[in-house]
């Protein structure tokens, strides 16, 4: 961890069992990611998270072009998922740049989930380490995301994906 660039830590608790809140993340994971943020040309048409170690995350566009934002690193039902975030600070995909992206999903009972985010490894984003930090630590930035997942993991049953 560099004390220049620290990880930036979200957090946000949702009314909802673990085991929901992780299937949510992660099968509902193209249901609550905002259509705004997609570094394609296209509009977005769906977000994807394969569900195991070594998968993609990636975005499709509605003209069927695709673009990967990284790998799977660690997959641990209900508990946690790392994600390679391979994105510069450019917002464009580079198979050479790898940042930790982790979430721990923590228990509060049995109708609570806390959720903590961790993006880790500034420092490899180089002369665009500080500006990309400052914009994943904003107000639009990883607090968004998880606002947005909160809402679809509280959402009534029979309106959540991967029920």
């Amino acid at each position: 961890m560099s004390a220049e660039f620290p990880p930036v830590f979200k957090e946000i608790v949702v009314d909802a069992p673990v085991e929901r809140a992780f299937r949510v993340f992660t099968a509902g994971f193209d249901r609550w990611w905002p259509r705004e943020h997609h570094i394609l040309e296209a509009p977005l048409a769906r977000a994807v998270l394969e569900p195991h170690a070594g998968g993609r995350w990636y975005e499709v566009a509605e003209d069927g072009s695709q673009c990967d934002w990284g790998r799977v690193l660690v997959w641990d039902p209900p508990k946690r998922l790392v994600l390679a975030w391979q994105l510069n600070g450019l917002w464009q995909y580079d198979p050479a740049l790898v940042t930790e992206l982790e979430l721990r999903f923590v228990p509060l009972g049995a109708m609570q989930t806390r959720v903590e985010l961790e993006h880790r490894d500034m420092e490899r984003f180089g002369d665009m380490a500080a500006a990309t930090r400052g914009a994943l630590d904003s107000p639009q930035g990883w607090i968004t995301h998880l606002t947005l997942f909160a809402e679809a993991a509280t959402a009534p049953e029979n309106a959540a994906v991967g029920q």
